[in-house]
Formats: structure tokens, C-alpha cells, sequence
């Protein structure tokens, strides 16, 4: 480190687009200060959060509403945006209200190490570093572990961290240096580190008031819930009565009501409502199936705690890789049509055969999480 009287400061940048770029921030940041607190002060910075209104609507508002409400447009912009007139062309625009901030912040904090987290900071990043002459070592973390949109790749000289061997070649072919790229397992929250013991489980469900010896299957997306809620509880409510269903509805208040009010009829055994929570670990803990979208952080910290995701959707095609990887390795099972999926669930409760397959792929994979291994190599390089 360059300063030996005080801490250097890292300069952690994110974007509010769903969960998948501050989590990771956030466990590298708890990670690098944990470790280092006399040498590194890490500072998280919001690029939006000094932007005009109408920008963080439509970056932060506009994702979560069309990924909730009309899938098949935010699929359609992505698509469109992987030609690289219009990639280059929206970086600019999105860059000319994020850089007035990220420029204000670079100048004043002096950090010796700027981290990026999402695709849209990588081009003010850059230009302000040449604007002032400030030669301040910059790394890229791609939080998409296995399909990775190409704006992430416009920059052909950064120092990147992926999170798969088939994204470090992809990497390659859009012609960032073989040297630059450096691949480690999926960064999540220290506390996925370690499934918990078995023998603890009974005593977890029966303190979030479930059934010690019942099965239990959760249904759960990301902050925003997961998509047809409401049709996908009601039709596991009414086709799985041995098991107990727990539904996490996030920020989704629409499917929070709704399955409060299939609660209060009472006639479908047990079930719990959960809004937006910070347990997560908890419940994937005390869960033997869990029906979920494939976003990257939620299919990690399904597999990371030893439980198998039955996947019934998916954003292309930014997850698609996700799904592929789960099916091709048979970690877990992709189901579109909900009408199946009591079918698939049931089977998986009822067949230990068929269920212990799936435990067992999921040992042999061997994932671990990549939090520690990121932040050293941050903190040294």
C-alpha cells in the first residue's frame, strides 16, 4: 500500500438493478474490512445516487418493473442492446448523468483502487481517470457468472473478475487480454460458506414454526418476488397437502396480499407468508425444495446451502446460462409449465432415490464461495 499512515480507501461502485450487483459489493467490502481494517477502508457508492430523478427511474424503476411486469421487453432491450452502436450509445447516455457524481467522488475520496459492480459505471470510470490524469488502478467485477452482456466488454484494457471458465472465453473473444482476466467461484455472503449441520435443522423449522419432522418446500424469487406467484402457490397449495409451503414475496405487495389472503382460508395446511426479509439463510436452511427463478444469487445460495431448486423461469438472456448450468450438471430442475410443478415437487419430496440424485451432484460440484479469494485478490492487486 501506498499510504502508511492512514487506510486506503476502495471505492466499491453499484447500481440498485436488482440485488446482483450490491450484494456482492457489499460481501466484498465486509470481507476486505474484516481483514485489512488497519490498511483498507472500503466506501460503497451508489453511481445513481446524486443522478436526476428520471435516471434512477428509468436504470433502477424501469429493471425491476419490466422484469416483473413485461419480461419480454426488458429480453427484447437486452437484445438490442447487444449491438454495439446502441451499447455504446446508452453507455454514453447512462454515463453522462452517473460521471458528475462518480467524478465528485473520485477527486474528494482519493482512493487507491476503484472496484465496479455493474457494466453501466465501467465507461465514467474510465473517462474521468483520463479526463484528470489520475492514475488509479481499476477492477471489474462481472456479477453475471456465466452469460455476461457485452457492455461489459466495451473496455478492452480492464483488469476483470468472472466467475466461470465459459465467461473468461467469451471474455477473450471480445478481446479483453488473456492476463486481465481471472476467474473465481461466485462471491456471496460469508454465512453461505457453510451449509448448517443437519442435525440443527429440526430445531430451525420448528423456531420459524414449521413441522420439526414435515418437508418443506419454499417458494421464493428475489426482492421482487418471483414471477406468477400467485399462480404457482395457488397450484402447489391445492396439489401438495403433505408438506409445509413457505412463499417469500419481496417487494411484490400484489402477491404478498394475495397469498396472505389464501393464508386466512385456512383450508390449505400450513403456510407461511414472508414480505421482504433479511433470513434468507434461515429458511433455504430449514427448506428441502425451493421453486425459484434462476437469478445468479439465488440459485447460488440455493446450491450453497444443499438444498435442490426446481426453476420455473428465467430471464434471457441474462440467466440462461444460469438454467443451463444447473440442468446440465443435473443440480437442480427446470419446469416451465406450473401445472407440472406439484408433479416434479411431489416427486422430489416422495423419492429419496430421485432426491439424493440430485444431493449428490450437488457435493460432487464442490461449490464454494469465491467472497475471500475476490477480496484478497482486490486487496493485493
Amino acid at each position: 500500500m501506498e499510504h502508511e499512515d492512514h487506510k486506503c480507501k476502495f471505492l466499491m461502485l453499484y447500481l440498485k438493478t436488482g440485488g446482483g450487483h450490491l450484494a456482492p459489493a457489499k460481501s466484498v467490502s465486509d470481507y476486505i474490512q474484516k481483514s485489512y481494517p488497519d490498511k483498507i477502508e472500503p466506501v460503497l457508492v451508489d453511481g445513481l445516487a446524486e443522478a436526476p430523478a428520471y435516471a434512477r427511474f428509468i436504470v433502477e424503476d424501469g429493471y425491476r418493473i419490466l422484469q416483473s411486469k413485461a419480461k419480454w421487453y426488458y429480453e427484447l432491450l437486452y437484445a438490442i442492446n447487444k449491438i454495439i452502436g446502441i451499447a455504446k450509445y446508452n453507455s454514453l447516455l447512462v454515463s453522462e448523468r452517473i460521471k458528475p457524481y462518480l467524478k465528485e467522488k473520485i477527486l474528494n475520496e482519493k482512493p487507491c483502487k476503484i472496484v465496479i459492480f455493474h457494466f453501466f459505471l465501467i465507461k465514467p470510470v474510465f473517462d474521468i481517470l483520463q479526463e484528470t490524469g489520475l492514475d488509479i488502478p481499476v477492477i471489474t467485477v462481472v456479477t453475471d457468472p456465466f452469460i455476461a452482456h457485452p457492455i461489459w466488454f466495451l473496455h478492452k484494457q480492464q483488469n476483470m473478475v468472472v466467475f466461470s471458465l465459459r465467461l473468461k472465453d467469451y471474455a477473450l473473444k471480445k478481446k479483453i487480454p488473456p492476463e486481465n482476466v481471472h476467474v473465481f467461484p461466485f462471491i456471496l455472503d460469508e454465512k453461505y460458506s457453510r451449509p448448517m449441520p443437519k442435525e440443527e435443522i429440526p430445531a430451525l423449522k420448528k423456531r420459524l414454526g414449521f413441522e420439526a419432522e414435515k418437508k418443506l418446500v419454499l417458494i421464493m424469487g428475489g426482492g421482487d418476488g418471483i414471477p406468477k406467484g400467485e399462480l404457482i402457490l395457488k397450484s402447489l397449495m391445492e396439489n401438495l397437502p403433505e408438506a409445509d409451503v413457505a412463499i417469500v414475496c419481496g417487494k411484490n405487495k400484489n402477491l404478498y396480499k394475495f397469498a396472505l389472503d389464501l393464508q386466512k382460508k385456512g383450508k390449505y395446511g400450513n403456510l407461511k407468508v414472508y414480505g421482504y426479509i433479511s433470513f434468507v439463510y434461515n429458511l433455504l436452511s430449514a427448506s428441502d425444495v425451493v421453486i425459484t427463478k434462476c437469478g445468479a444469487s439465488t440459485f447460488m445460495e440455493i446450491l450453497m446451502t444443499k438444498k435442490v431448486p426446481v426453476v420455473n423461469d428465467y430471464i434471457w438472456e441474462q440467466e440462461k446460462g444460469n438454467v443451463e448450468f444447473l440442468v446440465k450438471n443435473r443440480l437442480g430442475i427446470y419446469e416451465r409449465n406450473i401445472k407440472k410443478l406439484p408433479v416434479v415437487v411431489r416427486k422430489l419430496l416422495l423419492d429419496d432415490d430421485f432426491y439424493n440424485s440430485y444431493m449428490l451432484n450437488i457435493e460432487k460440484a464442490e461449490l464454494r464461495n469465491g467472497t475471500a479469494e475476490v477480496g484478497e485478490f482486490i486487496a493485493k492487486n
